[in-house]
């Protein structure tokens, strides 16, 4: 066991926040803690941690435990490039191979069978153990593996102090990654990430040894990783064995369970209680009436379910509908200063499709959206009656020193004032929120606001940029639910592979400079592309054969038996090598991927063994090739 809680309790100013938690956490453990904005998660981690000391409850931890954590915003500043704050964490590892090689050196010099001969030869083997132990010969692969993983493959020389708050997030978790700890806790640790980064961290932290807590609003992350959520509300933590989208089952079985047994408890009451009224002053019942209500006052009431809060609601609607073809796109450039995102990209969008824009970052997504929504470029046309409506992840559309309500009445003045605060209340901000400055909402809530004045729009043509951002996981259902039922054409763009998954039915993906259109769900297109991976990999590089001339034959018929019988024999050798060089690269590939498997990179045997076949494929295939060569 590494943590356990035995009713823990915490507050703020009197207040209460936590009560009575408990939850037991064991190695190899992976956990979703998931719960409303101000529930408690961070508080929940903080204590953990040590940085906070419960009220009262017991909160153990393992002894001596490594724990690495991992902020929604961490990252650190530093002097030194990516690769040699990376080296950092195997200072011991590298001192131990100097060590070793200064004590070989010793050895060579020493006179045998002598004391300080021994001595030597004993730290000698002390280090060996500890270096296969720790890896330590292979610091380096598990670097790189790391942080080509997480895309910092072109960014070994930059100094940290250079980068952004993001790519900084990142590299703490390349840190943390490294670093190996008992137990990592990671906060929203998707955010900042592409689809080629998200997939590879799954991976890898699918085979971690450690145990793992998350915190994370992405529900294809959690479906893919954890095996129990662990959900605050009310101030309560409660156990659910499974992903996120087993927990939702769960959730609403045991909702609908408690509300049973307490509405059955109820009703027993109720009639109970009429008896007693009934009969407590007639004498021949009275005895029985008496009974009964002593019955009732030792039963041991059923508290009330807490129903979850009511979800932000919302309703996209349109007037006038657009021709069939509202989107054309015709051999559009697009650039960002001087480099290149797209080049003669082509593609269209009909009435009533839903598109995601998906591809890595700096690709091009969000300054697509833009230039259609500038409406500029004459690569780009709308059909006929379409009406954009749109939404910036950044929100930049809100004004700071308006307050809530005259943010979206002042766009509407027409409209009475509890139309818009309906509006609002539906968007989930409530009365109190109606009076507060824009710049003092948090992140959610402003989301919240921006997505009532874009729904408030009435377009025809919904352009979402990272729709999901900052929304809590019952706002990011909602806003599926609202554009799986409009029946108008959306266009998005979204990290989130759970809301692709939910509500797109065409995929565009932005890859080198170009625009490919795939018409199907995100699981088609995803298995789609595994496929034409797999295929690439498997594809032959071996140089088509010369076609024989007519120097080799006369009228027809080789010259004779026995050059007739060499280019038999030489046509099965060719095929034969053929066949080797296929099965020796199809090899070679596997290998290579294995040396990004953290399994395989952790055990020194293991990797040697692997590294030595990849010597001898090489030899192998150097040598195939040469007589290929020759025999073609």
């Amino acid at each position: 066991m590494l943590l356990s809680a035995d009713n823990l309790s915490f507050g703020f100013n009197g207040g209460s926040l936590l009560e009575n938690v408990c939850f037991a956490l064991n190695e190899n453990d992976r956990v979703g803690l998931i719960g409303g904005n101000g529930e408690g998660k961070t508080t929940l981690i903080r204590l953990l941690l040590g940085e906070l000391e419960a009220e009262s409850g017991t909160l153990f931890r393992k002894n001596g435990i490594r724990i690495g954590y991992l902020a929604q915003n961490g990252g650190y500043d530093s002097l030194n490039t990516v690769f040699e704050e990376m080296r950092e964490i195997f200072r011991a590892d590298i001192r131990a191979v100097e060590a070793l090689r200064e004590t070989e050196e010793k050895i060579s010099k020493t006179a045998e069978n002598t004391g300080e001969y021994r001595a030597l030869s004993a730290k000698y083997e002390a280090l060996n153990k500890q270096i296969a132990a720790r890896d330590s010969y292979n610091y380096e692969i598990r670097i790189r593996t790391v942080l080509n993983g997480m895309g910092f493959e072109n960014n070994y020389e930059q100094t940290i102090s250079t980068m952004s708050g993001g790519e900084k997030t990142r590299l703490q978790l390349c840190r943390l990654l490294l670093e190996d700890p008992e137990l990592l806790i990671l906060d929203e640790p998707t955010n900042h990430l592409d689809m080629k980064t998200l997939f590879w961290l799954e991976e890898y932290l699918s085979a971690y040894k450690g145990a793992i807590l998350t915190v994370s609003h992405d529900r294809y992350f959690l479906d893919k990783l954890v095996t129990s959520i662990y959900e605050l509300e009310n101030k309560k933590l409660s156990v659910f064995k499974g992903n996120y989208t087993k927990y939702k089952t769960l959730k609403a079985e045991k909702t609908a369970h408690l509300l049973k047994e307490y509405e059955k408890q109820q009703e027993e009451r109720a009639h109970m209680q009429e008896y007693v009224d009934r009969n407590l002053v007639r004498a021949s019942t009275t005895k029985m009436a008496q009974s009964r209500r002593l019955a009732l006052e030792k039963m041991e009431l059923i508290e009330k379910p807490t129903l979850p809060p009511a979800p932000p609601r919302f309703r996209f609607s349109y007037t006038d509908k657009p021709y069939e073809r509202v989107l054309e796109v015709l051999d559009l450039k697009l650039t960002a200063g001087e480099k290149t995102l797209l080049e003669n990209a082509s593609f269209t969008l009909m009435r009533g499709e839903k598109c995601a824009v998906v591809g890595d970052n700096g690709t091009g997504k969000s300054t697509l959206v833009k230039e259609i929504i500038k409406g500029k470029n004459p690569a780009i046309r709308l059909g006929r009656f379409v009406k954009i409506a749109c939404y910036d992840q950044e929100n930049a559309n809100l004004a700071p020193n308006e307050t809530v309500l005259s943010e979206l009445w002042g766009r509407h003045i027409t409209w009475e004032q509890t139309k818009i605060r309906n509006i609002l209340a539906q968007a989930g901000l409530p009365a109190e929120d109606m009076d507060k400055k824009v710049r003092m909402l948090s992140g959610g809530e402003r989301a919240k606001l921006a997505l009532a004045v874009f729904e408030c729009e009435n377009g025809n043509f919904l352009l979402l940029d990272e729709p999901t951002n900052h929304l809590d996981l019952q706002a990011r259902e909602s806003l599926e639910s609202a554009l799986k039922e409009f029946d108008g054409t959306v266009l998005f763009v979204s990290h989130d592979r759970y809301f692709i998954r939910a509500l797109a039915g065409k995929i565009l993906e932005l890859e080198n400079g170009e625009a490919t259109s795939f018409i199907g769900t995100y699981d088609e297109y995803t298995a789609k592309k595994q496929a034409l991976k797999t295929a690439q990999k498997i594809v032959e590089r071996i140089p088509t054969p010369s076609v024989s001339t007519n120097s080799d034959k006369k009228d027809g018929y080789y010259r004779s038996k026995e050059e007739r019988a060499a280019d038999a024999r030489k046509r099965t050798r060719i095929k034969k090598i053929e066949e080797e060089i296929s099965a020796l690269e199809a090899e070679d590939e596997e290998l290579n991927a294995a040396l990004s498997d953290p399994a395989v990179t952790s055990n020194f045997a293991l990797l040697t063994e692997k590294c030595t076949r990849l010597e001898q494929i090489k030899t192998l295939l150097d040598e195939l090739y040469t007589e290929y060569e020759t025999l073609i």
